[in-house]
C-alpha cells in the first residue's frame, strides 16, 4: 500500500517569489527525502464547488506509511519541514496524508 503527502498551497501574495524560494529551495531538499518514489506537481487548478483554485498541488509518495514516517523523521525530512514553514510564510497551506486506496474502475 503506498502512502501519499498532498500539499495544497492557496494563492501566494508574491507568486514568483513562491515559485522562485519552491523550485530552488524546497524541491532539492524533498528530492533528498528517504524513500520517496514519485514526487509531483500539479498547477493550473480549477476548483470545482466553491472556493479558489489552488496555486500550487505537490503530490510525493512512498512504498509505505512506514516509509513516509521515516522520511519526514530523517535529517532531510526535518530540514524539508522546516522549509515548509517558510512556504507557509509565503503562501497558506493545507496538506493531507492518504495511506488507504480502493480501486474502483
Amino acid at each position: 500500500m503506498t502512502a501519499r503527502f498532498l500539499a495544497l498551497y492557496e494563492s501566494p501574495a508574491d507568486p514568483e517569489a513562491f515559485d522562485r524560494h519552491y523550485r530552488e529551495v524546497h524541491i532539492p531538499l524533498g528530492r533528498r527525502l528517504p524513500g520517496l518514489s514519485r514526487y509531483t506537481l500539479g498547477r493550473e487548478t480549477v476548483a470545482v464547488r466553491g472556493g479558489g483554485p489552488y496555486h500550487l498541488v505537490a503530490a510525493l509518495e512512498w512504498d509505505s506509511l512506514d516509509d513516509l514516517r521515516a522520511a519526514f523523521a530523517s535529517p532531510e525530512g526535518r530540514a524539508t519541514a522546516e522549509d515548509a514553514a517558510r512556504l507557509a510564510e509565503l503562501a497558506p497551506v493545507r496538506s493531507v496524508i492518504i495511506t488507504g486506496e480502493e480501486e474502483v474502475l
